[in-house]
């Protein structure tokens, strides 16, 4: 067969084409290219459709606003065609169950927002919040505050965390329910001791198997070719949803937020959910710091800072590592004294500032169970309490290392060090009393380490935790696998104890395989970075109907991984994924002491963000769709132009799952044009089309007259419905053939 011959041939389904990709969700430049011009293709031949079927008939144009929105909103509906319906259904089918299994593991470890006792209006916690300055408190509480605020002016630094003492901290007693780590490798809690020896733990948490069967099956859906297709045209529906909005819309969002006279970028309020605490500062401060340490402390070297050059090469995160021993380490000979120093310094800087608030991310790394107490110690020591500042723990995936150097035997060791202190002091608080008064401002856990080393599946299953005791590094989804059981069961027991909950919100697709995004869309309340997404359209699609949280840092990935102008943040704000805006380390990428307003400052200037973009504080409201406007300056028009996008998309996949649940479908699927973006990705190769085509004129000729022009209106309705009809039609007649195939053989 000659190549030409080849090209034309409906069965040659492993050409580069629209919709024939390789069995992997990656999407690859040539298929995002090959997709525009097949798109832009039959956009043309529709727009001469509908000139020809409309010739004798006078153009019709709204001549008012009503009509216009009229004819907006009116949509019409497609004709329906059984086959079209039944593959939809089967794509809509495998996207919703990738949604409930999500669900199904953020409901049983408890990291929804409302699971979180934190969250609800009787919590409390010591020191308090400050109250609210709007509306003004009663006098007493104002002069209280312009007192406290006059001292915190004349001593900065000193002023943190002044109102906190550890004797006024109540600590609760121990609890009656008990735990232990089962076969499986994690720990479970118990009611009784019972229960504990025939194994009936207080939740039930999805074993290893049932993990890694629940993400081939999404590995599966989003490696389909027509799903990565339908998924891709889904999303540019959404880029060009925003663009209508904005255009339509542009001026009047401007015209809300002036309306809120006492609001403007700096005064709304800001998180930085991503930033490690050990390069929380510029580079300016830090060596600031140093040099005025070197003059009151023998504990440096005079040597090293009379130039910043010479600095610069001395201070190197991955090599010169004294620098990193004596100002960057919460456990050295000085106790971290100078860290715990500099990291006032820095959080004076937030409370001055005060709409900026941070999560910083400190290691924990599994080597020994006494890591957490020296933490907690050295917190709560130092009184490190501020209400701009909570505490995220992240895990290096070190285990070779440890492993190689002697400190544990097997896997099973780091899970104990890591999650044995938590469960104890969940149990009997007063067994580590400066724990639990840390764990109150922990968010959750982070997982850290280079996404780019390969890695090699070895294994057709995987080892439990006590007999991985190889020297290679378990996969990335081993460890998000095993941090979401153990802190799945912990939250649980929490939630009994009405303590608060953790969430696990990892470094992922910064690089590596598409596994890992895999594993922290089943496992993972929110991720860092998700740059990744932008190659993977279907799991893309997900992450944006699941509303994950992604913290983006375009200038860490602009110095790592992928430059400034080829990030897909501006991309993903448009369709409404759920992101924000990080700075990830500052000493390295930053150089002013607000890198978090530099971040959204360049991101501003360079892809023109307006100040309705940038203003992300929803607040606490947000969940139940309340947006007050007076506190983040974002206008209703903009959060309900989000919320009925997001609705529709979720209304159109239940309407078919709901359609598809039907024993007998006798009632007619009324498919809108809403529903059929995306359709196109159901298309065979081009000379298939052009078979279809000669068919579809060969049998119109025998009907009557007006039967063409039925045909030809229902094949305008939107580019490529014949191809997508006339491939279920084959799928389904395949399935008939394979079943009658497998009667006969009984």
């Amino acid at each position: 067969m000659s190549e030409v011959e080849r090209l034309d041939s409906p069965s040659a389904s492993n050409e580069e084409g629209v919709n024939n990709f390789d069995e992997s969700p990656f999407f690859k430049y040539h298929h995002q290219k090959s997709i525009e011009n097949h798109d832009s293709k039959y956009i043309f031949q529709n727009l001469h459709q509908e000139e020809e079927t409309t010739l004798d008939q006078p153009p019709s144009h709204p001549t008012a606003l009503s009509s216009l929105q009229e004819t907006y909103t009116s949509e019409p509906t497609v004709e329906h065609d059984a086959a079209i319906t039944a593959e939809l259904c089967e794509l809509y089918v495998h996207l919703q169950k990738c949604l409930d299994l999500r669900e199904k593991y953020m409901r049983l470890s408890c990291q929804r927002l409302e699971d979180d006792p934190k969250n609800k209006p009787d919590w409390k916690i010591y020191p308090p919040p400050p109250p609210a300055s709007w509306p003004p408190p009663p006098k007493e509480e104002h002069e209280a505050m312009k007192q406290k605020e006059k001292e915190r002016e004349a001593d900065p630094v000193g002023a943190v965390g002044s109102d906190f003492n550890f004797e006024d901290c109540a600590i609760p007693g121990k609890h009656q329910y008990t735990f232990g780590m089962n076969d499986e490798g994690f720990y479970q809690v118990y009611k009784t001791e019972q229960d504990k020896e025939q194994d009936r733990p207080l939740c039930h948490v999805p074993y290893r198997k049932e993990f890694y069967e629940d993400m081939d099956f999404v590995l599966t859906t989003i490696s389909d070719g027509p799903a990565k297709s339908f998924a891709f045209r889904r999303l540019r529906y959404l880029d060009s949803s925003w663009q209508m909005y904005i255009l339509l819309n542009e001026f009047q969002e401007m015209a809300d937020s002036k309306r809120v006279s006492h609001r403007d970028f700096y005064n709304v309020r800001k998180v930085d959910t991503h930033i490690h605490h050990s390069s929380c500062m510029n580079q300016k401060h830090l060596l600031r710091f140093i040099k005025s340490k070197m003059k009151k402390s023998p504990e440096a070297h005079k040597d090293s800072f009379h130039r910043f050059d010479k600095f610069n090469l001395k201070y190197n995160p991955i090599g010169e590592s004294r620098l990193r021993e004596i100002f960057m380490k919460t456990d050295n000979y000085v106790q971290g004294k100078y860290l715990a120093e500099i990291t006032k310094e820095v959080v004076s800087d937030l409370e001055s500032s005060k709409y900026q608030f941070v999560e910083y991310r400190v290691s924990i790394y599994g080597r020994s169970k006494s890591e957490w107490d020296k933490l907690a110690k050295w917190v709560v020591n130092n009184k490190l309490f501020s209400h701009n500042v909570r505490w995220l723990i992240q895990v290096p995936r070190l285990y070779n290392i440890y492993k190689s150097s002697g400190i544990i035997k097997n896997f099973e060791d780091v899970i104990q060090n890591l999650f044995e202190p938590l469960f104890e002091v969940t149990q009997d608080p007063s067994s580590h009393p400066e724990l639990h008064v840390f764990l109150q401002r922990v968010i959750g856990f982070d997982s850290v380490d280079d996404e780019s080393k390969p890695e090699r599946r070895t294994f057709k299953k995987y080892p439990k935790p006590s007999e991985w005791d190889f020297k290679s590094n378990p996969p990335y989804s081993y460890y998000i696998y095993y941090t979401y059981a153990n802190v799945a069961a912990l939250n649980n027991w929490r939630v009994a104890r009405g303590f608060n909950t953790f969430v696990l919100r990892p470094h992922c697709g910064e690089a590596g395989d598409t596994e890992h995004l895999t594993a922290a869309f089943l496992g993972s309340f929110g991720i860092s970075h998700g740059i990744l997404l932008r190659k993977v359209p279907a799991l893309q699609y997900l992450y944006y109907l699941a509303q994950i949280g992604i913290a983006m840092s375009p200038l860490s990935n602009n110095a790592l991984f992928l430059t400034y102008e080829r990030n897909p943040l501006p991309q993903f704000f448009q369709r409404g994924l759920n992101i924000s805006l990080s700075t990830d380390d500052p000493l390295q990428f930053h150089f002013t002491k607000e890198p978090l307003i530099e971040e959204y400052s360049v991101a501003a200037q360079i892809w023109k963000f307006s100040s309705t973009d940038m203003w992300h504080w929803l607040g606490h409201k947000w969940a139940q769709g309340i947006n007050d406007v007076h506190r983040t300056n974002v206008p209703d028009l903009r959060i309900k132009y989000r919320q009925d996008t997001l609705r529709n998309e979720l209304a159109t996949l239940q309407r078919y799952v709901a359609y598809d649940k039907q024993t007998k479908h006798e009632e007619k699927m009324n498919m809108t044009l809403h529903d059929t973006v995306g359709l196109a990705g159901f298309a065979e190769p081009a000379k298939l089309q052009h078979h279809i085509h000669h068919d579809q004129h060969d049998t119109t000729t025998t009907t009557n007259d007006e039967a063409p022009k039925e045909d030809l209106h229902y094949l305008a309705a939107f580019p490529g419905a014949a191809l997508a009809a006339e491939r279920a039609k084959r799928k389904l007649s395949e399935s008939g053939r394979s079943e009658e195939q497998q009667h006969s053989d009984h």
